[in-house]
């Protein structure tokens, strides 16, 4: 397996060539950026929380556990996505986890890292 790095950013941050495979994991399109700015390698809309998990979450800090605690069991009932994201972090050395949100600690691509890295720490332990 190739070194595994994922990493989380900003939408609005200017890419870097550090990002490596740069993926969008919201649901929605960002506002006020271009196709040609978010330089993305691809848009995994369906990896992203359901529309009635972020609407209920809301951004709210005060939620945030809960929150990460009902996205991860979504994420364990999202076998598809889970193991694409997991083939694309082996393919590459580093992939970048974009984004819109404004805090850049209260947001899904945190949980979405942890929850990943977590998946991959278990298969390199067997």
């Amino acid at each position: 397996m190739v070194g595994v790095g994922i990493v989380v950013k900003r939408i609005y941050d200017e890419p870097e060539s550090g990002d490596g495979y740069r993926i969008l994991v919201d649901r929605l399109w960002p506002r006020g950026v271009s196709k040609e700015r978010a330089a993305l390698d691809l848009w995994m809309k369906g990896i992203a929380p359901s529309p009635e998990l972020r609407k209920w979450f809301g951004h709210e800090p005060t939620r945030f556990n809960e929150f990460a605690e009902q996205y991860r069991a979504e994420l364990d009932a999202n076998d598809e996505a889970v193991t694409a994201l997991h083939d694309l972090a082996a393919a590459h050395a580093t992939v970048t986890l974009l984004y819109a949100a404004k805090d850049p600690l209260v947001n899904h691509a945190v949980v979405l890292r942890d929850y990943m890295n977590d998946i991959i720490g278990a298969v390199e332990t067997r």
